[in-house]
This record gives C-alpha cells, structure tokens and sequence, in this order.
C-alpha cells in the first residue's frame, strides 16, 4: 500500500462522504474487507479523485449519472450527500437524474430521484 495516496484518499473522502461514514467504514473494517478499504481509499479517492483534470463537483455529477447507470443506490445515495458537499444544486441533481432517464432508461431514473427525494427529505428535517 502507498500511504502517501492512501493518506489523502482518506482526507478526500472524508471531505466528500463525511468523516463520520469514512470513520466508521475504516474502524469497522476486518480482515476479510480491510483489503477493499485500503484500495478504495488508496485508488479512488487518493489517485483518481485527487487528479487534476477534473474537480470534485465535476467528479460528483459523473458518478451521479455512473452510479445511476450501476443501479446501486446505497452508493448513490453517498454520491448525493458528498455532491451536495462539492457545490452541486439540487437542480444540478435532478438535471443530471433527467439526463440518465435517456441513456440508461426510465426504471434506473425513477429508483435515482427517488433515493434523491428521500435524501433530501432527510436533509430538510
């Protein structure tokens, strides 16, 4: 492991996804997914989130529409709260939410705004 990448990973992510969520997907690692924690944090959000060819906001709005296109929405409804954090409006969300509608159809669309509007519900309480 590079802990140099893996350092800043752990900065990054804690500054998108919240040092509460990062914490305790670090802390309640073990041994059998300790491995993916390292690499997540080492290579995504040392290496690639901290490149700089694109900024956060920008990374959050493509992995809104990836993470729509995956169908997972645990990993989208993250991805809302961390591009709420990276300066992305709701309006932002619900353009880029309407353009997945096209390209990666109607049912992947529906389950994202509706991960969405409960996320905000959320927020607003």
């Amino acid at each position: 492991m590079n802990q140099e990448l893996f350092d800043q990973g752990l900065q990054t992510r804690r500054e998108v996804l919240g040092a509460d969520y990062v914490d305790a997907a670090i802390a309640n690692a073990d041994d059998f997914n300790r491995p993916l924690q390292e690499m997540v944090t080492q290579y995504a959000w040392g290496d690639i989130w901290n490149r700089p060819g694109l900024d956060r906001r920008s990374r959050s709005l493509i992995n809104l529409a990836m993470l729509t296109a995956l169908n997972r929405p645990h990993e989208l409804k993250l991805h809302l709260r961390g591009a709420l954090r990276n300066g992305v409006s709701r309006d932002e969300i619900q353009e880029v939410l309407l353009q997945t509608a096209i390209y990666c159809g109607m049912p992947a669309a529906i389950d994202s705004f509706r991960v969405a509007r409960e996320l905000f519900r959320e927020i607003d309480a």
